[in-house]
């Protein structure tokens, strides 16, 4: 069977879909041998006979659901290969851990800021410290663009099972902020290059699903963080026992290292080096690479990032403390909308990377900023009785805007500095983080409710909506013509 050259796609094309595997991504060969997989039900074809119309293209089959892919999240679309599925299972589990690690801080920040004397105002400040924990791993991830993503995504998930050991055993604020810095840079580090692993080794009309996939699978780390959070008051040693369990992954590393393999287009690209094809890449390179060719792209970024983090973060790290302290909620009763609500709201990162693949970034990543304030409103301020029901919408947006803001950064830029472009994305995330928790920090005052600052820091989600009007669509379109695009 021959291949299926045909000019490029048109916008409407792209965005649903249509598009063929590039010979290059296979080492000159079209994948599973013969001709590409690229079955448009839209393009009826002639053969020589009259007849019948698919005769030179094969429809392509699509991949029964594997064991952990929950029926809720869909179905695997066509266009995705067994390998591709699998890929996207161990990245997923990795990424359930390093949520699972974020989560405790989340949910047991009441009991830790009790634990160590500090009233909810003076705990915001401290715990915007520990979000500046991804600020070093602006300098680890071009090593990424360097020495490979698997290494890197290998090495962050020992740094961050041993980091979050540690931070259990801390005597006091200062060493457990410390250590949760450094864990925070492991974190940041292994989730950045989990993403830029999906969406290397994904097809261009999937690659949305593929990161949404990852983002909800997840977010199942934050649904064992709140099983075990409900039992906090039983658990020997409260929420330092929560903090043990963020070991296991240790446990899990011979099956890491034996199922993440190196992307293609990172072999690809380190093999032109080494053939002189391409200049030797140094280990700031990337970094010097990107603010000199993508100034302002790297702008737009670090906008979208910083204004949702800021906005957003404050707003889903305080709530536990807040519905125990002015709704007078038990750890139970949080822990169970956390599961209940929670995994419905999850669905977000699943829904609007489906969407986004559908009909465009830009529209679907405006509505989710734009609609966040709205839902942070209702929670902070409805009545108790709708808080759950609000929880919904607020982490469907929440966990979808965050997957809107993987894919849009992992499109924009060439390979050899795609894991570094991550990087910058995840500082400015860390920078708006912490502004967001020092504001909110600094407008509440000793022994008032958070709700007002919360609600108000939340509105800087508006200024990421801005953002979108100067930012390209990318949907549909392979990441060698995204990455260039003017």
């Amino acid at each position: 069977m021959e291949p299926c050259y045909r000019n490029r796609p048109t916008r409407r094309e792209r965005l649903h879909g249509r598009s063929c595997p590039i010979p290059s991504r296979t080492g000159g060969q079209w994948p599973s041998g013969g001709g590409p997989r690229c079955y448009d039900p839209r393009v009826q074809e002639t053969g020589d006979n009259g007849g019948s119309a698919h005769d030179s293209v094969e429809e392509p089959q699509r991949v029964s659901r594997p064991w952990w892919l929950p029926h809720f999240l869909g179905r695997v679309p066509i266009g995705l290969d067994e390998r591709h599925v699998a890929l996207v299972g161990v990245v997923a589990l990795a990424a359930l851990f390093e949520n699972y690690d974020q989560s405790m801080l989340t949910a047991a920040f009441k009991q830790i800021r009790e634990g160590f004397g500090l009233s909810q105002a003076e705990a915001a400040t401290w715990f915007g410290w520990i979000r500046l924990g991804a600020l070093p791993a602006i300098l680890v991830l071009p090593l990424a663009d360097r020495l490979g993503r698997r290494i890197v995504i290998l090495v962050g998930i020992v740094g961050m099972s041993l980091g979050t050991l540690a931070s259990g055993f801390a005597p006091n604020i200062e060493s457990f902020v410390a250590m949760q810095t450094i864990t925070r840079t492991f974190i940041v580090a292994a989730t950045a290059t989990a993403v830029v692993i999906i969406a290397e080794e994904l097809p261009a009309a999937n690659r949305g699903w593929g990161i949404g996939i990852l983002g909800a699978v997840g977010a199942f780390g934050y649904g064992l963080g709140a099983i075990l959070y409900a039992f906090i008051e039983y658990l020997p040693y409260g929420w330092r026992a929560m903090y043990m369990v963020g070991g296991v992954p240790l446990l899990l590393m011979p099956r890491f290292i034996r199922l993440i393999p190196e992307t293609r287009r990172f072999v690809e690209e380190r093999e032109e080096r080494i053939a002189g094809r391409r200049p030797p890449s140094r280990w700031i390179s990337p970094l010097a690479e990107l603010m000199r060719r993508y100034p302002g792209r790297i702008l737009a970024v670090a906008g979208m990032a910083f204004f949702f983090a800021a906005g957003s973060s404050p707003a889903f790290g305080l709530l536990s403390d807040f519905v125990q302290t002015t709704h007078e909620w038990t750890p139970a009763s949080f822990s169970l909308m956390s599961l209940v609500a929670g995994s419905f709201g999850i669905v977000g990162n699943s829904a609007m990377g489906w969407a986004a693949d559908r009909w465009g970034r830009r529209p679907v990543a405006s509505a989710g900023f734009g609609l966040f304030p709205l839902a942070a409103l209702g929670l902070y301020f409805g009545p108790e009785a709708t808080v759950a029901l609000v929880w919904v919408p607020f982490v469907f947006l929440l966990t979808g805007g965050n997957v809107l803001m993987k894919i849009i950064i992992s499109e924009f830029f060439p390979t050899s500095s795609r894991n570094t472009a991550m990087g910058m994305g995840t500082l400015m995330e860390t920078i708006g983080a912490a502004a967001g928790y020092w504001l909110v920090g600094g407008f509440t005052a000793v022994g008032t409710s958070i709700a007002p600052a919360v609600v108000g820091v939340s509105a800087l989600c508006l200024f990421a909506v801005g953002v979108m009007f100067f930012i390209p669509e990318t949907a549909g379109r392979e990441l060698e013509e995204t990455s260039h695009a003017v």
